[in-house]
């Protein structure tokens, strides 16, 4: 019970030094949410340098706005929402819209239970980034972030009938990258690896 005070107790000093816009406060926050927000950004970036850009935007953020933070709720959640709402912001700014009908996708399916086991996180994120803004975005809301293809459209203010077609078509993308690399796999898995 001790422990579970000290650590409420800590993070309500953190955040009121970061209220006062204290460096320190600010440099430990970056520095303990660092990796898994990057992570985060280098699933919507084309780039490690983009990638950076976003994560140095969305920190920036998080300092103008921890007033709105509300103890109790999960700092990290509040955080990683604050990062990838930076990068679907990004994406509206860069993707000039296009419509594209689903009924010109198709999708390609093999079942190889070894493909993956041989794929790093690198090589699975090197992919990623090789899709297109309009794929990367809709992949990554659908897939780690858990939207629904409504949500997705709302966001990044296209149809829902475009937020699948992009699905569908990463998909592919991403099969014929591994492909390329003698990889097939059902993409499923690498999915639920990036979960």
């Amino acid at each position: 019970m001790d422990f579970a005070l000290n650590l409420e107790s800590a993070e309500h000093d953190l955040i009121n030094a970061l209220l006062r816009q204290e460096r320190w406060a600010q440099q430990l926050l970056y520095e303990q949410y660092y990796g898994a927000m990057m992570g985060v950004c280098l699933r919507y970036a084309g780039s490690k340098d983009e990638a950076l850009d976003l994560l140095h935007e969305g920190f920036i953020k998080v300092f103008q706005r921890i007033d709105r933070y509300r103890p109790g709720t999960s700092l990290p959640s509040w955080i990683r929402t604050i990062i990838v709402n930076t990068c679907i912001d990004y994406y509206r700014k860069m993707v000039r819209r296009r419509t594209e009908d689903i009924h010109e996708a198709t999708y390609t399916y093999n079942d190889d239970p070894d493909a993956l086991s041989q794929l790093t996180e690198q090589e699975i994120l090197a992919a990623v980034q090789e899709l297109s803004p309009a794929y990367r975005a809709v992949f990554n809301l659908y897939v780690v972030e858990g939207y629904s293809h409504k949500e997705i459209g709302e966001a990044l203010q296209i149809t829902e009938s475009t937020s699948r077609s992009n699905l569908v078509k990463a998909r592919i993308k991403l099969q014929e990258f591994f492909a390329s690399r003698r990889m097939d796999f059902e993409i499923g898995k690498v999915e639920a690896q990036l979960d």
